[in-house]
């Protein structure tokens, strides 16, 4: 077992997954001499050459119609977003064309769309994004929002092996401060299947829904409630937001009667309102009080960091919600 962070178990699943099968290949802004913007693809160039690893001109929508090109004629193309936010860019090819290359037409569009997401670095509103709702409603793609470097790993490798395109977005504040043991390169086959959530922590008396970078936050909430006010918090990392993991979501609502659901997006629009209306089909019988939410603001992202911290949810946030739902 070695320690790696959360970027390096990602560069791991890309390497083995390279590796492995020769269909598999990057395409991107600067992935190659440069290594990518966070060095995410360091050495691929040296290791696999300019035909698996290339470099782009800066046009997101030509990144993802080459790819989805190359995945009609057999290969496995990852695509890099240099920053998620500009992923915007190719929204007409992944909704209109990619989603729905399988239905229209029974080609084939095993494509990986991946980048670095989310705010808390004080990258301003073009460097810190978090889009995944805006492909939620979008049925032929799959979303993956890993929180953990064995997850990284895992749901990266399982990413490339899908048969459907995936969007899978890498959060850049866990690319270096989350740290695990993993398995070394050539002991095991880590693939983390699509579609399961993870029970981050147990507990009895509510349940925190989560997903990316707000679960380090929620165990963070979720160890000061327990200390300070004596509150065992159940934390449901979904992992993948499309296909949702609605089985785990009943399961912690029936468990502990009490929800909330926390999400770096902004509130109006976001994921929490989807998962909220599974809850209330669903689970509702065993509520003892309304889903709350805890969220970012509705405004672009400032870049100063007293105002960033203001607009984005902290623990000290989930905290007090935690309070006020326990109280009902």
């Amino acid at each position: 077992m070695a320690e790696v962070t959360y970027l390096e178990a990602l560069r791991q699943g890309l390497q083995e997954e390279m590796r492995r099968d020769e269909r598999v290949f990057i395409l991107g802004e600067d992935v190659g001499h440069y290594g990518g913007a966070f060095k995410v693809t360091d050495g691929f160039l040296a290791e696999f050459g300019e035909e698996r690893v290339i470099d782009t001109p800066i046009s997101e929508a030509a990144i993802v119609g080459a790819a989805a090109g190359a995945a009609h004629l057999g290969m496995r193309p990852v695509a890099e977003m240099q920053f998620i936010d500009f992923i915007s860019c190719a929204y007409d090819m992944l909704t209109n064309y990619v989603a729905t290359s399988r239905y229209r037409a029974n080609l084939p569009c095993p494509i990986v769309v991946r980048g670095p997401a989310g705010g808390y670095v004080r990258g301003g509103p073009f460097h810190s994004q978090n889009p995944e709702a805006a492909f939620l409603h979008t049925p032929g793609l799959k979303i993956v929002c890993p929180a953990t470097a064995r997850d990284a790993k895992g749901l990266i490798k399982a990413a490339i092996r899908d048969d459907d395109p995936v969007l899978f977005f890498e959060h850049k504040y866990l690319y270096r401060r989350i740290k695990e043991q993993l398995p070394l390169p050539g002991d095991g086959d880590l693939v983390t299947p699509i579609g399961q959530a993870r029970l981050a922590r147990e507990g009895r008396d509510l349940s925190i829904i989560t997903y990316s970078a707000m679960v380090w936050k929620a165990l963070e909430a979720a160890e000061r409630l327990e200390r300070e006010d004596g509150l065992a918090v159940e934390v449901l990392d979904l992992r993948t937001l499309l296909p949702m993991d609605d089985a785990a979501i009943t399961a912690t609502v029936k468990k502990t009667s009490r929800v909330m659901v926390v999400h770096e997006d902004t509130r109006t629009g976001g994921v929490a309102g989807e998962i909220t209306a599974r809850i209330n089909e669903t689970a509702f019988e065993w509520l003892d009080a309304p889903v709350l939410r805890v969220t970012a603001a509705d405004t672009p992202l400032p870049y100063a960091p007293a105002l960033e911290d203001y607009v984005l949810p902290q623990t000290a946030d989930i905290v007090t919600v935690a309070r006020k739902l326990a109280a009902y």
